[in-house]
């Protein structure tokens, strides 16, 4: 996936207060760490991260930081945003080198229809990301899995899931990623006191004559 440049500005004041004008001015505090350097605290364009990380590739596009005319390789980690705006508030970048492998969440996408769906049952995806290892040139965009096979009962593990090369998992290979389950059927509850329909006790239809003596018979009495 191709670099991005994203300038940066070293940053002094720390406290909510200086990080508040510096959202409201378009900014997003930032913390620089990694490759056993002293961590540094900058301020990035809000919205340029933002596009940045709405990109394909999301918060595994390598990001060239530009800080004081000196140019750091890093990914974006520990993304935080506000509950519920979505405004980015703090992010850290952690520094990389091309030639070490790092850890990265990969989303995982089901492709095709199963045919057990055409059948009535429930596609089921219990994986929605994959944490990998690799260097940071190979980290794939997302990974795929072919489900159009699975019919009603089958299962996918994650040694299904194909990896390109140079790229590691220590995801159980056992792990069921994605299922189809038969159609859930709900019975019809009975409320409590009353019996259900055919069961023995039902009490008779309306106008239904009584079991046992005939009314004629225990009344022809002359009463």
């Amino acid at each position: 996936m191709p670099d991005i440049v994203l300038a940066a500005t070293p940053r002094s004041e720390r406290g909510s207060r200086p990080a508040g004008r510096l959202r409201r001015a378009g900014g997003v505090p930032a913390v620089v760490y990694g490759l056993g350097n002293d961590p540094i605290t900058v301020s990035v364009p809000s919205r340029e991260l933002a596009h940045i990380l709405a990109g394909e590739a999301g918060a595994n596009t390598l990001i060239n930081l530009q800080v004081d005319g000196d140019t750091m390789l890093t990914l974006a980690r520990q993304i935080q945003r506000h509950p519920t705006r979505g405004d980015l508030v703090h992010v850290d970048f952690i520094r990389i080198r091309r030639d070490v492998a790092v850890s990265a969440d990969v989303p995982l996408h089901l492709l095709g229809e199963p045919n057990g769906v055409r059948d009535g049952g429930l596609l089921e995806q219990l994986v929605f990301t994959v944490t990998v290892e690799a260097m940071p040139g190979n980290i794939p965009v997302a990974l795929e899995l072919e489900v159009s096979e699975l019919d009603i009962g089958d299962q996918r593990h994650a040694s299904d899931v194909a990896l390109p090369d140079g790229v590691t998992t220590h995801l159980d290979p056992e792990t069921v990623v994605a299922q189809v389950a038969a159609p859930r059927v709900i019975a019809e509850e009975v409320p409590e006191g009353e019996v259900a329909e055919g069961e023995e006790g039902e009490a008779p239809a309306e106008g239904a004559a009584p079991e046992g003596p005939s009314a004629e018979a225990s009344g022809d009495r002359g009463e």
